[in-house]
């Protein structure tokens, strides 16, 4: 297990670095920071004093290498925008992304996976027909949609729930979190369901499809022959030989929901780190915006070894394998 570890690790590092160079580069050369950070009235010795200060006057490699050098280290070096470390940025913004991100996978699994059970063992109901009905419809509509049509209904026109931003939060030992206050609580519901929905219905198919498919097959016949109930059938044998699909797209779908949380928090103006890179866009801000595409794929690197984890807790067949392999 150690040694699958460490082969893991040593083939992150290569795509952490191909990513890295990609994001740099996309940015290296977008607007012209050193004019917003300046302003619009400055002398050219404040302009060159400043470019030097950054590291423009180097060549495109010599920079790289400094950007690179300097976030092993978890320095991405100052917000042109805002003229602040982006690792403290990131710091402030990302206990808002996480908590919204882990409760929109949480609302997709502990929804999706009932719903795909139902609609695989009762398929011809109609209340399995009606969660078909609103999977497509979770499908097909655009997620920004979807939540200017949660604001439209639960904010504007019944006013049950905040439109925008985050509520009141509390610090506890420096992580800001809105699950402690009923403000906090009422401004996630929305944002999460926006953002969760979409996983929630590709995960209740999937269920759905995966049952479907295990139900005919051989040892499910034999346990019905040795006179098992439904239950143990359904959850026992069934259930559990679907996980290791499941596991592989809620894994992927959790690194996605992090990654795309973008749309949500730009349209419920949510404080996370999708927001702070559109508005980092908008400026040119290339050290925050190379920053977080490198979150990004150090999230999803880190969330494959996880689920490659998991199927070794989920299915034998890969202990049995390694086992008898060595």
């Amino acid at each position: 297990m150690f040694a699958f570890i460490i082969s893991r690790l040593l083939q992150a590092l290569p795509v952490m670095l191909v990513v890295s160079f990609i994001s740099f580069a996309m940015f290296a050369y977008v607007g012209d920071p050193v004019a917003i950070m300046l302003g619009q009235d400055f002398t050219e010795e404040q302009r060159q004093a400043l470019i030097r200060q950054l590291g423009l006057d180097q060549p495109f490699f010599v920079q790289f290498g400094t950007f690179v050098g300097n976030a092993v280290q978890g320095n991405f070096g100052i917000s042109y925008r805002l003229s602040r470390p982006v690792a403290e940025l990131i710091v402030e913004r990302a206990p808002a992304t996480l908590e919204l991100a882990f409760t929109a996978a949480f609302l997709a699994l502990a929804v999706g996976v009932p719903m795909g059970v139902y609609t695989g063992l009762y398929r011809n109901s109609w209340l399995s027909k009606f969660f078909l009905t609103f999977s497509l419809i979770g499908v097909s509509l655009p997620t920004f949609l979807i939540g200017i049509l949660l604001i439209l209904v639960f904010a504007v026109w019944l006013g049950w729930l905040p439109s925008f931003g985050r509520g009141e939060v509390v610090n506890i030992a420096g992580w800001t979190s809105g699950f402690f206050t009923w403000g906090g609580l009422k401004a996630l519901v929305l944002p999460a369901v926006t953002l969760g929905l979409f996983q929630l219905t590709l995960i209740m198919r999937l269920v759905r499809a995966e049952m479907l498919e295990v139900l005919r097959t051989d040892y499910i016949k034999f346990a019905r022959a040795r006179g098992l109930p439904n239950r143990a059938v359904h959850f026992g044998h069934a259930l559990k030989n679907t996980l290791v699909p499941v596991i592989t797209i809620a894994g992927l779908q959790l690194g996605a929901i992090i990654a795309f949380a973008i749309v949500t928090e730009t349209v419920f103006q949510w404080p996370g780190m999708g927001l702070l890179f559109i508005q980092s866009v908008g400026a040119a801000d290339i050290p925050v915006m190379a920053a977080y595409l490198m979150l990004i794929a150090l999230v999803f690197v880190v969330i494959n070894l996880v689920v490659d984890l998991l199927y070794y807790a989920v299915d034998p067949r890969l202990r049995i394998g390694k086992s008898g392999g060595h």
